[in-house]
């Protein structure tokens, strides 16, 4: 994964990034094998670092372009942050890794995991989550994605009682997903309490523009560290910061390997253009698509 974002960035991604993390994360994301890559304490630092180096490559690329507000979900959040310039690569790189391993380390302690709920709605989500804790269970709405796929996180009990009960709350199916643990939800709580002590090392500054946090779909004010610790057992109201950002911008730009926000993006606002930049070789037609030029 990224190959070409470690050879055009060797500072950050091959000497900052093995000095902080204390591995390889270019042998990581190049040589796997898969599974330690897909590992939650791995593919967090290396989906910031590979995002923020591609974020500083369409920069370059955006001269004269005014760049509204950010967004990420979940772990996005921080590159967002780190985009606008409130924390610097390293510290960012340092939370995140604390984060992932934090996380990964709470996911361990009992069985746990996540599931989309297909065809469902916030209220419908939440009605489901809460007739299973009124009958002592657990199980809560830990992603509001895009109009149709709302995420609920719990037990695996849990999940597995949610998949033979979504019909009675009018929702289609439930998928399982494949997540270490119960994220965004009280089962990361030991992880939150981790995090607090790494957040409380590290200054914010003042973004140079607004990026929404997850959990309240608003910008961020001064409590940037409270709202990242909040996080973690909190929701990630992802499609209502695409909403209100969307208001406010003429066009969309999904940031890092893969697309599967821009997916999301475009289900929670079909109207608004929404481009993606995924690779070096795609800045240059992303730039001329904001300019309403044809691609070459």
């Amino acid at each position: 994964m990224g190959a070409e974002l470690f050879d055009a960035r060797p500072d950050l991604l091959i000497e900052t990034a093995d000095a902080v993390l204390g591995w390889s994360l270019r042998d990581v994301c190049l040589e796997g094998p898969e599974e330690r890559l897909t590992a939650t304490e791995h593919a967090q630092p290396a989906l910031y670092a590979l995002s923020y180096v591609l974020w500083e490559a369409l920069h370059q690329h955006l001269d004269g372009v005014e760049v509204g507000a950010a967004a990420g979900h979940s772990l996005g959040e921080y590159t967002a942050l780190a985009a606008a310039g409130a924390i610097g690569f390293e510290d960012g790189l340092r939370l995140v890794a604390e984060r992932g391993q934090a996380m990964a380390d709470a996911a361990a302690l009992e069985p746990s995991g996540m599931a989309a709920l297909i065809g469902a709605d916030e209220a419908s989500a939440e009605a489901i989550c809460a007739a299973r804790r009124a009958d002592g269970g657990r199980l809560w709405v830990a992603n509001l994605n895009a109009p149709g796929q709302v995420v609920v996180a719990g037990g695996s009990e849990d999940l597995e009682w949610a998949a033979d009960h979504v019909r009675d709350h009018g929702i289609r199916r439930a998928i399982p997903l494949k997540v270490a643990g119960a994220f965004h939800t009280p089962y990361m709580a030991p992880a939150a309490e981790r995090l607090a002590g790494a957040v409380a090392s590290v200054s914010f500054a003042e973004p140079a523009f607004s990026v929404f946090a997850n959990t309240t779909a608003s910008p961020h004010g001064d409590g940037i560290a409270e709202g990242l610790v909040a996080q973690l057992t909190g929701q990630v109201r992802f499609e209502a910061s695409v909403q209100a950002i969307a208001g406010q911008v003429d066009a969309l730009i999904h940031v890092g390997p893969g697309d599967v926000t821009a997916g999301m993006a475009k289900r929670i606002s079909p109207d608004t253009p929404i481009h993606v930049a995924n690779e070096l070789s795609v800045l240059a037609e992303v730039r001329a698509a904001l300019d309403g030029e044809e691609p070459a």
